[in-house]
């Protein structure tokens, strides 16, 4: 049992053989998928996506490329998103200062959006940071003082120093594909550190295709050569990690059903 805790079914790459791309991931031993959403144009199929679909769930939310075009998003509309039963998190939103694609100010008022969004209803939030360690630490840790509320660190690329800080404020961290390349020693020494209750794997497809399929297009069956990967890394098998982060996903995402 493994499930795919951050998948895009809806991109190229995935979409023109979304049942094909489905049926590969259950074939590998994959019983679940959460469909991440980027912008709010794309909320409905991916909604529809999960309500076709009996093992897949979705998210809503706005990453953080494109916050400059959702400045005037507004709370409401997240919350008014959220209560469909499919849709089992918020976001993914965050910091992105690598591609610098929106202003940083609006990138940053948009996140603190997303985690009252998440505090009020309960669900988590999925947080994409790339290039910005100092200022998602901070954001997060302002917001947890305030009042905590549950949260994910997806694909996992960060400094360990960052990895600690936000273990430190509760959150969960998952590990991509990224973890399999060879330029990732540092991201590979700190998997072994992350608590087994604050662990989760995912694909992030179509993109960052694990080894040995780097260069492919990435599809969920992929989570089980990343969950190998790890499970090595930490010295326990398969079997046992994938029972670990399949109960880890249900007890975050607590809104879906196993």
């Amino acid at each position: 049992m493994l499930v795919d805790s951050h998948c895009h079914l809806n991109y190229e790459g995935l979409i023109e053989r979304q049942g094909d791309v489905l049926d590969n991931a259950r074939a590998a031993g994959v019983t679940a998928f959460l469909n991440i959403s980027t912008r709010q144009s794309e909320w409905d199929d991916i909604v529809a996506t999960a309500e076709r679909e009996e093992d897949v769930w979705a998210s809503i939310g706005i990453h953080p490329h494109e916050a400059d075009k959702h400045a005037d998003l507004g709370k409401a509309a997240l919350l008014e998103a959220a209560e469909h039963p499919r849709v089992i998190a918020i976001g993914e939103t965050g910091l992105d200062y690598y591609y610098d694609k929106s202003d940083r100010t609006v990138q940053q008022d948009l996140f603190r959006m997303h985690i009252a969004v998440s505090r009020e209803t309960g669900l988590p939030l999925i947080i994409h940071t790339r290039d910005a360690d100092e200022d998602t630490a901070q954001i997060l840790a302002e917001e947890m003082e305030e009042a905590a509320f549950p949260a994910l660190i997806h694909c996992f690329t960060a400094s360990p120093e960052f990895g600690r800080k936000v273990l430190d404020l509760g959150l969960t961290i998952s590990l991509s594909g990224i973890v399999t390349f060879k330029n990732a020693r540092e991201i590979q020494e700190f998997a072994s550190e992350i608590p087994s209750d604050r662990l989760l794997v995912e694909t992030d497809s179509p993109f960052l295709a694990p080894v040995p399929h780097r260069g492919k297009t990435c599809e969920p069956a992929f989570v089980r050569n990343t969950a190998e990967f790890v499970a090595n890394l930490r010295g326990e098998t398969l079997e046992a990690l994938s029972a670990n982060t399949t109960r880890n996903f249900y007890k975050l995402f607590s809104k879906a059903k196993a």
